[in-house]
């Protein structure tokens, strides 16, 4: 019996040696729970950041390849979370059928006589979001400097859609070298010149086709975009269209979307963006006249 309660005093006096080595002489506290033991949503409240806001992409179609007025319009809408993507066609007969159909969200490369000929044509149901561009159309040539070289039987290239090739015989008809019927209005065609003293023939060919008859033809009427992809401004040109400003000018280029559409809430932001004062600086900053702001008149 002695010996188990001399065990016994011993065993009691090495864990109470023990308890003292690990508590600093005091008695032993509770540990706190650590912070794995916390609640999940505590942990999910503090550890979790809160997720982005969705980006939305809008596809906005064009031809040519003269956008970058677009990258000031993608910066203005950061603050949104919106971007533009552009999506670039060969032809000016494919985006409205494109927008049309629904496989781009808007486009941005007619002006407004165009559209309404292809509603008109086509039966498009889609319509003027806003105002962007009026790109001056010129005329250009490598062999006079003055419309009043021309000569007799010389062949002019224009383009062969209906609303840019009665652009041009109104642009002719104002350097008195032909003149139309009144009641052609913007958009004369061949057979509304009443009077072509020189006996000019015309070389009706696409628009993206033009500048490439230079070196054939007398002169050649050239689209703004397709001016600036052969290296030419508007000091190049022979003559440049009189641009009026107003609400009644179809030659306005503008945005398009689909009519379902017209007050979707991020395509006014689109819109707005382009309108601002920063794209119209950057648009005279990169063009340098080939096109203007029409949103600022």
């Amino acid at each position: 019996m002695k010996k188990k309660n001399i065990l016994a005093l011993t065993l009691s006096a090495a864990l109470t040696l023990s308890l003292a080595a690990c508590g600093g002489g005091t008695a032993a506290t509770p540990t706190p729970a650590p912070a794995e033991s916390q609640p999940a949503e505590t942990q999910a409240a503090v550890e979790t950041p809160a997720p982005a806001a969705e980006l939305t992409v809008v596809t906005v179609g064009v031809v040519g390849a003269n956008n970058d007025q677009w990258d000031t319009v993608n910066e203005l809408l950061e603050k949104d979370n919106i971007q533009v993507k552009i999506v670039e066609f060969a032809e000016y007969k494919l985006p409205n059928d494109a927008l049309n159909a629904g496989e781009i969200d808007l486009n941005a490369f007619q002006h407004k006589a165009y559209l309404n000929n292809e509603i008109d044509q086509y039966g498009y149901d889609i319509t003027v979001l806003g105002d962007t561009i009026i790109a001056p159309l010129s005329f250009y040539s490598e062999k006079i400097t003055d419309i009043s070289e021309l000569k007799e039987g010389d062949k002019i290239a224009v383009p062969n859609d209906p609303t840019n090739e009665g652009r041009c015989f109104k642009i002719l008809e104002a350097q008195g070298v032909l003149s139309v019927d009144p009641e052609a209005g913007y958009m004369p065609e061949l057979k509304d010149i009443t009077d072509n003293p020189l006996n000019l023939e015309f070389v009706e060919v696409g628009a993206e086709n033009t500048a490439s008859l230079l070196p054939d033809v007398a002169g050649a009427f050239i689209n703004g975009a397709h001016a600036s992809d052969h290296g030419l401004t508007p000091d190049d040109a022979v003559c440049t269209e009189t641009v009026e400003p107003g609400s009644d000018n179809p030659y306005i280029n503008i945005i398009a979307c689909r009519t379902a559409d017209l007050q979707n809430e991020t395509y006014l932001k689109v819109l707005s963006a382009y309108q601002s004062a920063e794209t119209a600086q950057a648009i005279q900053d990169i063009y340098h006249g080939l096109y203007i702001p029409a949103f600022q008149y």
